[in-house]
C-alpha cells in the first residue's frame, strides 16, 4: 500500500484516524497504532511482515543484554552480522551471483528473491537503535511494544526518512495533539501529495519514454528532457514522501526531523548531501563515517573514509552497479571540494556564486542519469547524447518525448522548477509578517485546491509508479 494510492487516502488512513483518536489511553492508542502499521506492511507484502517482526523480535532481545556489560560488544556485532546478512540475502544476493558469474565466467543459478519493500528502512533503524543501546544503556526499551512501533510506523516505514530511536521514545510514551499540529499535518502531507501526484508523476512519465529508448534514436534533446525531468522526478518523489510522513507523523502527535532542505539550492555537493535525503547521509555519518575515524586521522584516511561511506551510500540505494558508481562519483566530488582542487570556499561574489551553483546542480542531473538508468552502459549513452548527440528526431522520440511534452505538461515542469527553491517558505514568512489571518486563509486555501488537483490527478491518471521498489 502507497500514500498516493486510493486504498490508503480513503480506506485505510481515514479508518485508523478515527480509531486513533476515538482512544484516549495512551497505551491502547499505540497497540492501534502498530497493529494498522502491520496491516499497512501486510496489504503488498504478507511475507515480509514475518521478515520484519523477525527482526524486530531479535535486535529488542539484543537491546535487552545491552545491560550486562560481558555480552555488550559480542551482541552488538551479532546484531550487525545478521541485519546485514537479511540485507545481503534478500536484497544483494542475486547481484552479488550476477557479478560472480560475468567475473568468473560461471554460471551459478541466480536467486529470484523478492525484494521485501522498505527492508533498507527498517534494518537500518534496528542497528541504529542496538547502536545506540550498546553507547548508551538509557536507550535500551523494555517494552517491546515500544520497540514495535517505532520500527514498524507506517508513515516512515517504507520510504523513509530513517528515524533514530533516541528522537521518538519519549514521544512513543507521551505526546502531544494540538489543533495547529493537525492542522499542519494535514497541510504537509497534501503538500508531498502533490509533489508525487502532480509533478514528479507527470516527470516520469516522460522519463520513462526517454530511458525505454533505442539509445541509437536518442537524440541531444531528449537526452537533456528524460535527465532534467528525472532530476526533478526523484526531489519530488524522494522529498514528497518525506513530507507526507512528517504530515502524517503530526497528524498522530510525532516530530519527525525534516529530510530535505532545497537541494536545488546547495552552493557544492558538500552543501548538497547537508540538503538531500538527510536521514540517510546522517546515518551513514553517525555509525559509518565516524566509527572509521571521519576526519581525524588525516587527510587521506579521511578521504578513504568518505569513499567507503559513498561506497556505501551508493550501494544501499540498489543491487546494481550504477548505484555504487552513481556513489562514488559523488564521493569523488566531495572529495575535491574538501581538498580545494575545486574551489568553492573561494567563490565570494555573485558570479562565482552562480558558477557553484550552476556545477553543483549538473553534476546533480548528469549523476541521477546513472541512478536512472539500468546498466551503466545505457547512462552512458544516455549522457554522452546529453553533450555531443544528433539533433536527427526519428519516430519514437517524436511521438514517446515531444509529443508528451503539452502545455500541461510544461506548466507542471516550470511548477516543478519554482517549487524547488524555498519561495513558499520566503512568501509564507512575509505573509504572515504582514497579517496571520490572510496568511493562514491562504494557506488552507491552495491547501485544498492541491487535494482538489490530486484527487483528480488520481482518478484520470493510470500511471502512479512507486520508485522505491528498486530500494
Amino acid at each position: 500500500m502507497v500514500f498516493s494510492s486510493t486504498v490508503f487516502l480513503f480506506i485505510f488512513f481515514p479508518v485508523t484516524y478515527l480509531l486513533y483518536r476515538m482512544i484516549y489511553n495512551l497505551t491502547v492508542r499505540n497497540i492501534i497504532l502498530t497493529v494498522t502499521s502491520l496491516v499497512f506492511y501486510a496489504y503488498g507484502e504478507p511475507f515480509a511482515v514475518i521478515l520484519m517482526l523477525v527482526s524486530i523480535v531479535m535486535n529488542y532481545g539484543c537491546g535487552l543484554m545491552m545491560n550486562r556489560r560481558k555480552w555488550k560488544k559480542p551482541v552488538l556485532i551479532l546484531s550487525i552480522i545478521v541485519n546485514v546478512l537479511l540485507l545481503v540475502v534478500f536484497k544483494y544476493l542475486g547481484f552479488l551471483v550476477s557479478l560472480f558469474n560475468q567475473i568468473s565466467g560461471l554460471t551459478l543459478p541466480v536467486p529470484e528473491i523478492a525484494l521485501p519493500i522498505g527492508i533498507s528502512f527498517f534494518t537500518f533503524q534496528v542497528m541504529s537503535y542496538v547502536i545506540d543501546a550498546y553507547k548508551d544503556e538509557k536507550l535500551i526499551e523494555k517494552n517491546i511494544l515500544h520497540i514495535c512501533l517505532y520500527i514498524s510506523f507506517f508513515p516512515q516505514l517504507i520510504a523513509g526518512p530513517i528515524i533514530k530511536f533516541s528522537d521518538v521514545a519519549v514521544q512513543i510514551k507521551q505526546r502531544t495533539h494540538t489543533t495547529e499540529k493537525t492542522v499542519y499535518g494535514i497541510q504537509r502531507f497534501i503538500c508531498g501529495l502533490s509533489k508525487k501526484l502532480i509533478i514528479a508523476n507527470s516527470m516520469a512519465t516522460l522519463t520513462d519514454n526517454v530511458f525505454s529508448l533505442n539509445t541509437q534514436e536518442m537524440n541531444l534533446p531528449s537526452a537533456w528532457a528524460g535527465a532534467l525531468c528525472y532530476a526533478l522526478q526523484i526531489f519530488f518523489d524522494f522529498s514528497g514522501y518525506s513530507d507526507m510522513a512528517i504530515g502524517l507523523g503530526k497528524m498522530f502527535g510525532f516530530d519527525f526531523k525534516e529530510n530535505f532542505n532545497y537541494p536545488f539550492s546547495a552552493f557544492g555537493m558538500t552543501d548538497f548531501w547537508r540538503k538531500w535525503n538527510i536521514s540517510v547521509s546522517t546515518w551513514f555519518k553517525e555509525y559509518v563515517y565516524i566509527p572509521l575515524g571521519g576526519n581525524r586521522k588525516g587527510k587521506l584516511r579521511t578521504g578513504i573514509n568518505k569513499c567507503i561511506v559513498f561506497f556505501l551510500t551508493g550501494l544501499w540505494h540498489g543491487a546494481n552497479l550504477t548505484f555504487i558508481l552513481w556513489g562514488m562519483i559523488h564521493g569523488f566530488f566531495l572529495l575535491m571540494e574538501n581538498y580545494g582542487i575545486i574551489p568553492i570556499k573561494k567563490a565570494h561574489n555573485i558570479v562565482l556564486k552562480t558558477a557553484v551553483h550552476l556545477y553543483t546542480v549538473l553534476i546533480f542531473v548528469i549523476t541521477f542519469v546513472i541512478f536512472r538508468a539500468d546498466t551503466v552502459t545505457q547512462a552512458w549513452e544516455v549522457i554522452r547524447n546529453m553533450f555531443v548527440g544528433n539533433l536527427f528526431v526519428s519516430a519514437d522520440v517524436a511521438k514517446n518525448v515531444y509529443g508528451m511534452i503539452t502545455p500541461y505538461f510544461i506548466l507542471t515542469f516550470l511548477a516543478g522548477i519554482l517549487f524547488s527553491t524555498p519561495i513558499i517558505p520566503i512568501i509564507n514568512r512575509k505573509l504572515t509578517a504582514k497579517n496571520s489571518n490572510t496568511a493562514v486563509i491562504v494557506s488552507c486555501t491552495v491547501t485544498m485546491l492541491l487535494f482538489v488537483l490530486c484527487i483528480f490527478s488520481l482518478a484520470t491518471a493510470g500511471y502512479n509508479p512507486f520508485i522505491y521498489f528498486r530500494f
